[in-house]
């Protein structure tokens, strides 16, 4: 399993149960993006309201392709789609540096 490094940045509500977080990270091309979900959908700690943020989290996503489309080898094409997840904007598929990634 491959995850996305990230940040979980807020506690957002406590409804519906068992609570949503806002998860961010930057692409490979400097763009940040947001993502708003339950918390067990984010690889790491238990979160809650009271968690100390940012908090290191992760996001389990699929591996489209290593390189871009400019060539720069050390980027990585993926996909978020493995939990039904989209950025607030809708986007499922992002272009991020390779060590952003992690099998753990």
């Amino acid at each position: 399993m491959v995850f996305l490094r990230c940040e979980a940045v807020r506690w957002v509500d406590d409804e519906p149960q068992p609570g949503l977080v806002e998860v961010r990270f930057t692409d490979a091309h400097r763009q940040q993006w947001t993502f708003i979900d339950k918390w067990p959908v984010f690889s790491g700690e238990d979160l809650h309201p009271g968690s100390s943020y940012p908090v290191k989290v992760g996001i389990l996503c699929d591996v489209l392709a290593s390189g871009s489309s400019s060539g720069t080898a050390d980027t990585v094409k993926i996909s978020v789609a493995p939990w039904g997840l989209e950025s607030l904007d809708g986007r499922i598929e992002f272009e991020v540096r390779a060590d952003q990634l992690t099998t753990s």
